[in-house]
């Protein structure tokens, strides 16, 4: 079949539907058929100069590539101080004259050294990930999300595109009239 024997069956249809009783010529050449194949060529010029608009697509979205930049960190004092704090805290508790008294300045004097380095200390090394496991690209990347076009269905769990029964359910395409005006 096709569209061009379509459109030429539809021409004997209504011949015959308005009471016409001799047979068309459909042959090659004939009327009918250099009809039908310009009629043929419109449509199809008419479909490929058309602009259809999506409007509605729920689709899954991977994720390829994440890569942030580095970050500054701040620090708390107590990490800075590590394992000296226990140190410090047992020194204070010895019996010997003013070594209390020292601990504290020695705390002090740390302190202020550390201080400057709790805001923004260190640094977070940026991510940079890839779904593979090529040479050139750090694996390990494993992301979910979504796309969509018209109603939002706030989650991927509730469509469904890995079949051609959720492809047409999720997904359409419309050509819009108000897009067509001057072609036609």
């Amino acid at each position: 079949m096709g569209l061009k024997q379509d459109l030429i069956d539809a021409k004997v249809k209504a011949a015959r539907d308005s009471g016409a009783k001799i047979p068309l010529d459909t042959s090659n050449g004939s009327f009918i058929e250099r009809e039908a194949e310009y009629t043929k060529d419109a449509i199809v010029k008419f479909l490929t100069q058309a602009e259809f608009r999506i409007t509605q697509l729920n689709a899954p979205v991977v994720v390829e590539k994440l890569k942030t930049p580095d970050q500054i960190v701040n620090i708390k004092l107590e990490t800075l101080l590590g394992d000296k704090a226990p140190i410090l805290s047992a020194l204070k508790k010895l019996p010997i004259p003013a070594i209390s008294q020292i601990v504290n300045s020695l705390e002090s004097e740390l302190e202020k050294a550390i201080t400057p380095l709790l805001a923004g200390g260190a640094d977070l090394v940026g991510l940079d990930l890839g779904k593979g496991d090529s040479d050139n690209e750090r694996g390990g990347l494993e992301s979910t999300g979504y796309v969509f076009i018209g109603e939002d269905p706030d989650s991927q769990e509730e469509f469904d595109v890995t079949d051609e029964d959720g492809q047409r359910e999720f997904t359409t395409v419309k050509l819009i009239k108000e897009d067509i005006e001057e072609l036609l």
